[in-house]
């Protein structure tokens, strides 16, 4: 008769078997994310995400939020609006065509459904040629008509650019701020049915809002064309001096960073010039870390860097924005409330 097992003893074992998730009509958001909880992979990062997100909206947290990819075409820009009207968000950091489209649809454009693939045989070139005969931009399967850049372009020189050439050299940061402005006076005066959007919330609410790569934009080479005849111009540095500032007051803080980019480096990098670090970090991503970029590098990466707190809180996520955005914020309301 052979003795009875005994396992070895195990210092890295966690004694907590993983329990299958259930989806049962009339689940809540935040329930769904629960179960979640229960399973591994993927699903676990979402519901610890949510745990953390829950955490940073309390009011003592100080709010960082990078904003990258197409999220406003995709359909994103209310979620984002919302969160600033509702004081969880302290800075905004973004890129200049998150900005653009978030105008475009203020001032009465709308982004419309289409296709990534081409229909009828087509090839995607050709696919892509006929967009391009019928002057209609496409981003994956979101078609934006060309008419509504016009429309931009109109409402920059009209509305915004005047009143910052009286100003003449500007930071950034005032340039999101004016634009805000005018976004919301013209989607009041033209009762446009689409809300103001993010600019327009973030002005309202006194929420700055940064775009350290602004040039790579429609905004930025509007806001160039319109330097060549006026004595309007932007100071990039003139931001570090307000972000910084928030970074040391901030008793503590949190970044929730969609996508990566410029918009990442830039919430991040913020804390290498502060006495402190992010309590908190949530990162929505699909790029990969054994790349070696900035986009796909982990909240943990971070931390050797003294951009993260040694004891923070964080978790990557990786999985399409689009998805995942919203349903952390919805879960992590939920667990508020």
């Amino acid at each position: 008769m052979t003795d009875e097992y005994e396992p070895p003893e195990r210092e890295t074992f966690d004694h907590d078997p993983v329990a299958h998730a259930e989806a049962r009509a009339g689940m809540t958001v935040g329930e769904l994310a629960t179960e979640y909880g229960d399973g591994g992979i993927g699903a676990a990062n979402l519901n610890e995400a949510v745990d953390i997100h829950a955490e940073m909206l309390d009011d003592d947290v100080t709010n960082f939020v990078g904003l990258a990819g197409a999220m406003v075409p995709a359909g994103m820009r209310t979620v984002v609006a919302d969160l600033i009207r509702d004081g969880h968000v302290d800075a905004l950091v973004t890129t200049g065509a998150n900005l653009t489209h978030d105008a475009i649809e203020a001032i009465g454009g709308k982004h419309h459904h289409g296709h990534a693939d081409p229909e009828d045989g087509a090839t995607e070139r050709e696919h892509d040629e006929q967009l391009r005969d019928e002057q209609v931009d496409r981003i994956y399967n979101v078609y934006l008509p060309q008419e509504h850049f016009t429309l931009f372009e109109g409402h920059l020189r009209d509305e915004v650019f005047p009143v910052l050439a009286e100003e003449g050299t500007v930071s950034i940061q005032r340039l999101t701020a004016e634009l805000g402005r005018a976004n919301a006076a013209v989607n009041d005066r033209d009762d446009v049915a689409e809300r103001a959007g993010i600019a327009a919330a973030a002005y309202e609410e006194d929420v700055p809002v940064y775009c350290p790569a602004i040039q790579d934009s429609v905004l930025g080479l509007q806001s160039w064309m319109y330097g060549q005849t006026s004595d309007f111009s932007l100071d990039a540095l003139a931001d570090m001096d307000e972000i910084t500032d928030q970074a040391f007051d901030a008793e503590e803080a949190g970044a929730l960073v969609v996508g990566g980019g410029v918009p990442k480096n830039f919430v991040l990098q913020t804390m290498l010039v502060s006495p402190d670090a992010y309590d908190y970090a949530v990162q929505l991503t699909m790029d990969p870390p054994n790349t070696g970029g900035l986009s796909g590098a982990t909240l943990d990466e971070a931390r050797s860097w003294g951009k993260l707190e040694k004891a923070a809180r964080n978790v990557s996520v990786y999985a399409d924005a689009t998805i995942t955005f919203p349903l952390l914020v919805a879960a992590a309301r939920e667990r508020v409330a």
